[in-house]
């Protein structure tokens, strides 16, 4: 099974004039984009709340939730970030995929424009 990493900015919301651009693994099982909590606070972003998330394994973990906006390849979009602790990865889930209107062709090992439908 092949990987796909790709370059992604984040930006806070409220003040998109800072940002970070990091290096994400896509994951197209995963449900939010992690990101460092380190990075989201020095940025600004404010959990709204919690969730408790269950892994692969089955282990529940609980991490906190906000809004982050991203860019990648010139579109810009919301979607909710996951804030990483210290072992989490940096990953790209289905929900900012969605919010980019991208899709993954895991063969290609590629991201590109989504069919979007009504």
């Amino acid at each position: 099974m092949g990987m796909t990493d790709v370059q992604l900015t984040i930006k806070n919301p409220q003040n998109p004039k800072s940002s970070y651009i990091g290096t994400f693994l896509v994951d197209s099982g995963a449900t939010y984009t992690v990101v460092p909590e380190s990075v989201l606070k020095r940025l600004g972003i404010k959990p709204d709340r919690e969730e408790t998330f269950v892994l692969a394994d089955g282990k529940s973990i609980k991490r906190k939730v906000g809004s982050a906006l991203y860019e990648y390849q010139g579109i810009k979009s919301a979607a909710p970030v996951l804030f990483g602790e210290k072992h989490d990865s940096n990953l790209l889930g289905v929900f900012t995929l969605e919010a980019l209107g991208l899709t993954l062709d895991p063969l290609k090992r590629q991201l590109y424009k989504a069919l979007l439908r009504l």
